[in-house]
Parts: C-alpha cells; sequence; structure tokens
C-alpha cells in the first residue's frame, strides 16, 4: 500500500537549504520514494491551516518512509534541515 509524506516547512536559511535541496532527492530516491509535490503555488480552501512551503511525497509504503527517515546517511541532513527550516511533517498510508 503506497504512502504519502507530506511536509510543510519554513525556511530560514534559504542557502544553508540548498545543500538539503541538492541531497536529499537521492536518498529518498534510494528509498523508493519520489516527490509528487515540491513547492509551487497553492491555495487554502477552508480552514485556518496556513502552510508555507508544501512537498509531497509518495513511498511505497510506510516502512520505506521511515527507512529513509532513519537512514544514517540521512541524519546530517535531516539536522541541516531542522536547523534551518520550522518542518511539520506528516505520513499516512494511501489506498
Amino acid at each position: 500500500m503506497p504512502a504519502y509524506m507530506i511536509v510543510d516547512l519554513d525556511v530560514a536559511d534559504p542557502v544553508a537549504y540548498d545543500e538539503y535541496k541538492m541531497k536529499a532527492p537521492a536518498l529518498i530516491q534510494k528509498h523508493g520514494g519520489k516527490y509528487l509535490v515540491r513547492g509551487g503555488k497553492f491555495a487554502v480552501l477552508e480552514g485556518d491551516w496556513n502552510p508555507t512551503r508544501l512537498v509531497l511525497f509518495e513511498f511505497p509504503n510506510t516502512t520505506a518512509v521511515q527507512a529513509f527517515f532513519d537512514d544514517p546517511e540521512y541524519q546530517p541532513l535531516k539536522a541541516l534541515r531542522q536547523r534551518v527550516s520550522k518542518t511539520d511533517i506528516v505520513v499516512m498510508e494511501g489506498l
């Protein structure tokens, strides 16, 4: 069953974040993930949620998402992302 990782991030240091954007895609792909949405224009249709930058990934399953998130190669990039942005991440199973 596919899994989707939804990320909302507010980047405080875009120059430092460029390293993350350059290196993360290979690790995402390593775990079977792919970008479906990467930033871009959006509209809030209802409610109070005011996202900043949305990114949507598709992975083969939640196990693959967790393997990506826990990958030792990802840890320095994760620390970089956490240092230069405020991030909210949700994972959900698809149909």
